[in-house]
């Protein structure tokens, strides 16, 4: 009876793992393959990011890649080879910005750009596809303003609907 139920056990554990490499790692089909985060952010802080409704409904979360400094900024996800439904990078800044741009530079998969004022409340979101083949994506410009800039998988805002005026909670 025991052997039966450890080699039922065994079964459903390969069966999982199989599903959990029907993905090929793409935002938006849920990561199941990548880690995050991964090289080069393996030593990044990294914080829960949650979006509420303005009602205290959350809308959902991910684990973000905090960048904090000038190069963290800079570098943002262009190295990254993908980034799994529940991933994410948090820009930081030390004050609220009137002006920010984000570019797509060297990306290979889309993801959306959540710009957060100071109070922590989202104020834009931009879907920003993947650039195309013969693009290197500084041409695809997203502008805003915000203390905080949040990074997530193509389309993530709208699967879990998350609006202007929406809050972001995390700790720093």
């Amino acid at each position: 009876m025991r052997r039966q139920r450890l080699l039922g056990l065994a079964a459903a554990a390969t069966t999982g793992a199989a599903a959990g490499c029907l993905g090929d790692g793409e935002a938006g089909d849920g990561g199941a393959d990548v880690e995050w985060p991964s090289e080069p952010y393996a030593d990044y802080e990294t914080t829960t990011v949650a979006v509420e409704s303005p009602e205290g409904e959350r809308r959902g979360s991910v684990t973000a890649a905090v960048a904090d400094s000038g190069p963290k900024r800079r570098l943002g996800l262009s190295d990254a080879e993908a980034l799994p439904e529940d991933g994410g990078m948090l820009f930081v800044y030390d004050a609220p910005r009137r002006s920010l741009t984000y570019v797509m530079r060297r990306m290979s998969f889309g993801i959306d750009i959540v710009f957060v004022d100071g109070d922590r409340e989202i104020a834009r979101i931009h879907n920003a596809p993947e650039p195309g083949p013969d693009e290197d994506g500084e041409a695809q410009e997203y502008d805003g303003s915000g203390q905080y800039v949040l990074e997530v998988p193509y389309e993530w805002t709208d699967r879990h609907g998350v609006e202007v005026g929406d809050s972001l909670r995390f700790d720093l």
